[in-house]
């Protein structure tokens, strides 16, 4: 099995990159329609398409990319003598790469209440919100590349 994943690492380092893209773009585009769904008053032809979008986002392309780019991820974790367990910048990364799911799992959730028209928040509170990703995915990248002892 091993030699199976060696051989493939290249792929899988490949498939895992587009799977983290495509996370990526859903987890900083989503915020941003949240913001425009604030300026939406509830239950009128804006709101109601912007719900659709969001709903078609998290469950077509969001949470199936952050599947693949963690199935692929962990492929690459379990090729031998590829990664480094012993090394202090891949726990690191684990850890931001669990405060991306986490922000998933709050975008998943606020997706929710503006289905049901109970968004208390204002669109500030999502332009904020919507720095979460991409501060996380920069220290990710950084600590990837550089790989710091």
């Amino acid at each position: 099995m091993m030699e199976f994943l060696v051989e493939l690492y290249q792929w899988n380092k490949a498939l895992h990159i587009i799977g983290v893209i495509s996370w990526m773009a859903a987890l900083l585009y989503l915020p941003r329609l949240y913001v425009y769904h604030c300026d939406a008053e509830p239950g009128s032809q804006v709101s109601e398409m912007l719900k659709t979008m969001e709903r078609r986002l998290l469950k077509v392309i969001m949470t199936p990319a952050m599947v693949f780019a963690l199935i692929f991820g962990a492929l690459l974790l379990l090729t031998s003598g590829m990664g480094g367990w012993g090394t202090f910048w891949l726990y690191l990364k684990l850890i931001f790469v669990t405060g991306l799911l986490l922000f998933h799992g709050f975008l998943a959730r606020w997706r929710k209440e503006f289905e049901i028209d109970a968004n208390r928040r204002p669109a500030r509170f999502y332009r904020v919100a919507n720095e979460i990703p991409t501060l996380l995915m920069i220290i990710i990248v950084i600590l990837v590349v550089i790989k710091p002892s």
